[in-house]
C-alpha cells in the first residue's frame, strides 16, 4: 500500500502552491500527493514537465481528483453538456499522461455536488454509463485508471454504495474503469465497511480515508483495524489517500459543509504533527512497515 493526502489540507480553497505543498507532503513521509485534476489544464507543457520532474525527484506519485461542475456533467440530459464533460475529462487525462499521473478519481459519472433537480436516476445512470464507456477508451489510451468515487446520498443519488458502483462498472465493461471507496461516505451508506472492501476486491483502485466527521484517521472511532485487514485480504497495493477537512470558510468550507473549526485553532505546525501522527497510526493499523 502507498499512502497519500489531498493537497488542500492546510487551506480552505481548492488551490495551493503545488511545489511548496509537494515538499511538505514528501517531508512528512507520504508516497502520494492528490491534486485537483482541473488545475492541470491551466498549466503549459513546460510547466507540466517541470512539475513532473519536481515531484519525481521528491519520490511522490501524483493522483488527480475531480468533481466536475454541472456544466461538465457527462450524464446530463443535454447532449452538448455531456460532450463538454467527456471532452473536459479527456483533456485532463491527456495532461495527466504528460506528468506520468496514472490515477484519476472522483465523481466522474455525473457532476458534484449534485443539486438534485433531476431525480430520474435510471436515465441519468444510463447516460452516465454511455459517457464513461467513451472515457474508458481514453483512459486505456493514456494508461490511466478511472476510479469512480462512491459518495453519500447528500452529495449524489447515483452511486451511493459499492454494490451500485460494481453494477455500474459491469455495464461500462472496461478494465480501466474501477472504483474508489471513501470511509467517510461508507460510514453513512454501507452496512459494513470491510464487507464493501471485500465486494470491491480487485476493482478497488483507491481508498480515501477519514473519520466520520472528516477528521484525520485515528482522531475518531472508525474500525481501522477491520478496514486494514480487509485491504490485506484482498491484496490491496494501491493508494490510501487521506482526505481531511478541518477549516471553515472559502470554497472548500462551502462545498464540504465545514461550519466550525475542526482544528480548534491549530497552528500549521500542529496541523503538520497531526498529519504525521495519522500516517503512523494508519500504517500500524494496516500492518504496513515503514
Amino acid at each position: 500500500m502507498k499512502f497519500g493526502t489531498l493537497y488542500s489540507y492546510w487551506g480552505n480553497e481548492w488551490q495551493c502552491d503545488y511545489f511548496q505543498t509537494a515538499n511538505k507532503i514528501a517531508q512528512l513521509g507520504f508516497d502520494i500527493m492528490e491534486i485537483g485534476a482541473g488545475h492541470l489544464l491551466t498549466m503549459s507543457d513546460e510547466q507540466l514537465e517541470h512539475f513532473k520532474e519536481f515531484t519525481r525527484d521528491l519520490g511522490l506519485t501524483i493522483t488527480c481528483n475531480i468533481g466536475p461542475a454541472k456544466e461538465k456533467d457527462v450524464a446530463s440530459i443535454d447532449e452538448d453538456t455531456r460532450n463538454a464533460g467527456v471532452q473536459f475529462l479527456s483533456a485532463i487525462m491527456k495532461a495527466m499522461d504528460k506528468i506520468d499521473s496514472r490515477t484519476l478519481v472522483g465523481v466522474l459519472y455525473t457532476y458534484w455536488p449534485n443539486d438534485f433537480t433531476d431525480l430520474d436516476k435510471p436515465a441519468i445512470w444510463a447516460r452516465g454509463v454511455q459517457s464513461v464507456r467513451k472515457l474508458g477508451h481514453v483512459a486505456e489510451h493514456h494508461n490511466i485508471e478511472m476510479c469512480l468515487e462512491v459518495v453519500n446520498r447528500f452529495e449524489t443519488h447515483i452511486l451511493n454504495t459499492c454494490a451500485e458502483a460494481m453494477q455500474f462498472c459491469d455495464e461500462v465493461d472496461n478494465p480501466n474503469v474501477i472504483i474508489l471507496l471513501d470511509t467517510f461516505h461508507m460510514n453513512i451508506e454501507e452496512d459494513h465497511m470491510a464487507s464493501a472492501i471485500y465486494r470491491a476486491g480487485k476493482r478497488l483502485g483507491e481508498l480515501h480515508v477519514g473519520e466520520g466527521n472528516r477528521k484525520l484517521p485515528g482522531e475518531g472511532s472508525l474500525p481501522w483495524s477491520e478496514i486494514g485487514k480487509a485491504l490485506q485480504d484482498i491484496n490491496f497495493h494501491k493508494g490510501i489517500v487521506m482526505e481531511p477537512f478541518y477549516l471553515t470558510g472559502g470554497q472548500v468550507g462551502k462545498d464540504i459543509k465545514v461550519w466550525r473549526d475542526l482544528s480548534e485553532g491549530a497552528s500549521r505546525e500542529e496541523m503538520d504533527a497531526r498529519l504525521s501522527r495519522s500516517l503512523k497510526f494508519l500504517k500500524h493499523r494496516f500492518a504496513v512497515k515503514d
